[in-house]
């Protein structure tokens, strides 16, 4: 693995996010065609005779991918929206972008929101009456 740092641009090409969608579409319409059978002779016969009743598997696997192509398409730009992309134009990014970052820098994640114990707070309350509770 190299040391050198992606910057939001090089990630974030359109091209790419293109390809990720066209992608997700074509795996669509495979699952679509296999699914329905479009390989059988069965399925073939009765096309080819006509009397294969509503839209041909084909016709559905092209309409389940297109839509797959878009539906990703319109996530992925509704996620890089999620960025003003002056902030992050020539950065090099080490850390997720949507993360806030702590005080000392850190970026605080699912993982860092709990607060962390200090030296100074004991870990669990002393008993007030000074009896250990372990003892009894």
């Amino acid at each position: 693995m190299s040391d050198q740092k992606s910057t939001r641009r090089e990630l974030l090409r359109p091209l790419h996010l293109l390809g990720i969608a066209l992608a997700a579409g074509v795996f669509a319409a495979v699952v679509t065609l296999v699914s329905t059978g479009a390989f059988t002779s069965r399925v073939n016969n009765a096309i080819a005779s006509g009397t294969y009743q509503g839209l041909t598997p084909v016709g559905l696997g092209l309409v389940i991918g297109g839509g797959a192509f878009i539906v990703t398409l319109l996530i992925l730009s509704m996620l890089i929206l999620a960025v003003d992309p002056r902030e992050y134009e020539d950065k090099t990014l080490d850390r997720p972008v949507l993360y806030d970052k702590d005080d000392d820098g850190e970026p605080s994640g699912p993982a860092s929101a709990a607060p962390k114990p200090s030296a100074a707070e004991p870990s669990a309350p002393k008993p007030s009456d000074g009896a250990d509770p372990a003892a009894s």
